[in-house]
């Protein structure tokens, strides 16, 4: 009588010149398969309908391998997995047709997940918007408008009524800005899966924009900067600390929001190309009234004890999500005008970027040529732009200094 398979026995056991298939004294239809190459693998033959069949059960799982590695069995395992298969074979069903079935429904279910919108804008973040500046932003659209609507469906499934749908009822909420961007992301975007060939074609070729967009105008006048000054204060850090400095400045959004104290070098704010929009490095002159502000920022450090950005509210992040805090200020500054007013007061709505305007529209005020303009925003079109931006290598350092010193003196004359 043939001795039962151990651990050493079936680790001894050679390849032949053919293919060996052995069987397992201590469970009928159990064999190792041994390959001429030297693989080893485990198999159950059985016989259902009639006819003789075989299951492939997995690999053996080397000694030195970890128990419970997909495919792989060691000899405990391989005897559990047939006498399950067994069991099952005593209920009347073919144990190699379910492992079949099984197979083609993970398939299936794989083949489903690839395709559904949240696995697409998923990869294509990997693969496309993880590479550009804007990526995160486009990210963070895509995820809070598309995603949270359709994450769960598939591509193919998506129309031109759906696209059209979703952006009215984005624009019906009153943000037909916003509806517009979405439009232009998630164009871009199906564009992408057409490329991959994933969809034959873009269902958002042909929808236009959603709503008619005009060029924003609006600067604060002194009376709005003196209520926003004073609301700023009312809020405290770091919201208000963050909008004083944005109006004080003129700098984007995105780049005083992510201020450290590492850019800060004495009396100059330094940006290197990776935290500007155009990717240029860019030096800020900070003025008397900005340095007041900063110095008046309490910093909050992280876990390990260090401060990693100016403006935040946990010591770990920037602050983020804008929208809140500015409609704060908007309020306020509606409840400071009206209280000084005595009645009812109407003021037109403003955003964060309209400081950015203010700023560039109070220093023309004051006399500041328009090319020392740009150089404090960092802008490179308009007169800073083509063979001028090419050969033009003056930094303006002394004028963006006087320009942004008489601002913020004008700034807190307004405030005052």
């Amino acid at each position: 009588m043939a001795k039962a398979f151990t651990v050493k026995s079936i680790e001894a056991m050679k390849p032949g010149e053919a293919r060996r298939e052995i069987p397992d004294p201590s469970l009928s239809g159990l064999y190792l398969v041994i390959q001429p190459s030297g693989a080893k693998s485990w198999a159950l033959r059985y016989r259902f309908g009639g006819k003789p069949c075989k299951l492939t059960l997995g690999k053996l799982r080397p000694a030195e391998m970890a128990e419970g590695t997909a495919g792989f069995l060691g000899l405990a395992e391989a005897r559990k997995a047939a006498g399950d298969a067994l069991e099952k074979l005593e209920l009347g069903r073919d144990p190699a047709a379910l492992k079949k079935a099984a197979k083609a429904e993970r398939a299936e279910a794989q083949l489903t997940e690839r395709d559904k919108v949240k696995t697409l804008v998923k990869t294509y973040d990997k693969r496309h918007l993880s590479t550009l500046k804007s990526g995160k932003t486009v990210k963070r659209e895509l995820e809070r408008h598309v995603v949270s609507e359709w994450g769960d469906r598939d591509i193919h499934e998506i129309t031109k009524r759906d696209i059209l749908e979703l952006l009215e009822g984005i624009a019906d909420t009153g943000r037909g800005v916003t509806a517009n961007r979405v439009r232009a992301y998630l164009k871009a975007f199906l564009a992408w899966c057409v490329n991959r060939d994933v969809i034959d074609r873009n269902p958002a070729d042909g929808v236009k924009p959603p709503a008619k967009e005009r060029a924003r105008a609006r600067v604060l006048s002194d009376d709005e900067i003196r209520w926003f000054w004073q609301a700023c204060d009312a809020e405290g850090q770091p919201w208000g600390h963050m909008a004083k400095l944005l109006l004080l400045t003129g700098q984007r959004l995105g780049e005083v929001a992510k201020m450290t104290d590492g850019e800060i070098r004495g009396d100059l704010w330094h940006l290197r190309e990776d935290r500007t929009k155009n990717g240029r490095a860019h030096d800020v002159p900070l003025s008397k009234p900005a340095l007041d502000v900063l110095a008046d920022v309490k910093r909050i450090v992280d876990s390990e004890g260090k401060v990693n950005f100016v403006f935040t509210t946990n010591g770990r992040s920037p602050v983020q999500s804008f929208d809140k805090p500015r409609n704060r200020l908007a309020v306020a500054m509606k409840e400071i005008a009206e209280k000084e007013a005595g009645g009812p007061v109407e003021i037109e709505p403003w955003g964060f970027h309209d400081l950015r305007r203010t700023c560039a529209t109070g220093m023309a005020a004051l006399g500041v040529p328009v090319r020392v303009t740009e150089a404090v925003l960092n802008h490179v079109s308009g007169t800073g732009g083509g063979i001028v931006g090419v050969y033009q290598r003056h930094d303006y350092a002394t004028e963006k200094r006087d320009a942004l010193s008489a601002w913020g003196g004008r700034v807190m004359g307004a405030a005052a």
